[in-house]
């Protein structure tokens, strides 16, 4: 009974939207994100609705109730194909358990692209516009390498992650973190199998602050003598901040992270955060808005980054404690272009 009514609400919902919107004969185009609080899929929405402004498309835009949920973002999914949307954009709780949903879009003629995460397998959307997430983390594990190189330290390290669903975008920052350190990470499609002695131990944090929080003490109570937090997002870094702060000891941990949003600039630039690897939310939802818009008026379907099996939206290492060798911009320019 719950879950019927909370489809029941959810599709009545969207359906008084889409009944105020029909009457303008606009193409109606989807945007379904992990989340509605999470300040990088804020964006991303606002974003999307800029550009379906521009090319005259009926944008309806949905979430899950958190990082994880994917039954809502089936539920939207439905939702879309009822109304007889020509395409959406989603950036997925769940790579796998989407893809089913994502087959009865396509048998009903839709357009499907996967921002920032890629579903599994990724050719079961249309495309992916999304951040180079493992270059994102192999950015920030270069960045540390040549750190703890230059202070002749021996590292100590914290991997916050997402959520035990090892989603597409998880692992790729996780895994490109690590191979940019130097770390074998045995298989690179997984988290937690690499053998290094260096890395303490992995926990996860739903990519919020709580969540880093915890996580940074259940590893802290595990090593007391971590000295490097790789977070899955800034939101988590500033959690992990919190707690080492709590425990004294965060002027002797560096933290690492990915985002680019304006508060984890700010963190950077507090040092807070040694280094992060800047995305580009708005570009993504812009150009899926656009190629979606194309698809409804000609048919044509967007086109990979040349040599990538995805378009690339691009990323920026932002850091106020530049190294020989790693490219970056300083929390300068970052604020200039940051996000949230």
């Amino acid at each position: 009974m719950r879950k019927f009514f909370v489809a029941a609400s959810g599709l009545l919902l969207v359906l008084v939207g889409a009944a105020c919107n029909r009457g303008t004969g606009e193409p109606v185009v989807g945007l379904i994100t992990k989340t509605d609080t999470n300040p990088f899929f804020v964006t991303m929405k606002k974003g999307a609705q800029g550009s379906a402004a521009t090319a005259g498309v009926d944008l309806q835009t949905f979430s899950g109730r958190v990082d994880g949920d994917n039954e809502a973002q089936v539920l939207a999914i439905e939702n879309l194909i009822s109304f007889g949307a020509r395409g959406f954009l989603i950036t997925p709780n769940d790579s796998k358990a989407i893809v089913p949903a994502i087959d009865r879009a396509h048998e009903a003629g839709m357009l499907v692209i996967a921002l920032d995460t890629p579903v599994e397998p990724a050719d079961a959307a249309d495309a992916t516009f999304a951040t180079d997430n493992y270059q994102a983390g192999r950015l920030i594990g270069e960045w540390a390498k040549a750190k703890f190189a230059t202070e002749g330290k021996e590292a100590r390290i914290a991997m916050l992650d997402l959520n035990a669903n090892q989603v597409s975008v998880d692992v790729q920052r996780d895994q490109g973190f690590l191979e940019g350190f130097g770390v074998d990470v045995a298989d690179k499609g997984r988290i937690g199998d690499e053998s290094d002695p260096r890395i303490v131990g992995h926990d996860v944090t739903d990519g919020n602050e709580e969540g880093g929080r915890t996580a940074m003490e259940n590893l802290l109570q595990k090593d007391p003598s971590i000295n490097l937090v790789y977070t899955i997002n800034e939101p988590a870094a500033a959690g992990a901040y919190e707690a080492l702060k709590a425990a004294g000891r965060e002027r002797e941990v560096t933290i690492v992270s990915v985002d680019g949003g304006c508060p984890g600039v700010d963190n950077v630039a507090a040092g807070v955060i040694g280094a992060t690897s800047m995305q580009f939310p708005i570009k993504m939802a812009e150009l899926g808005v656009a190629a979606i818009a194309e698809y409804a008026k000609t048919g044509a379907r967007p086109q990979n980054t040349a040599g990538k099996d995805f378009v690339d939206t691009g990323v920026q290492l932002i850091t106020d404690q530049p190294q020989a060798g790693v490219e970056a911009k300083d929390s300068a320019w970052g604020r200039q272009n940051c996000w949230g």
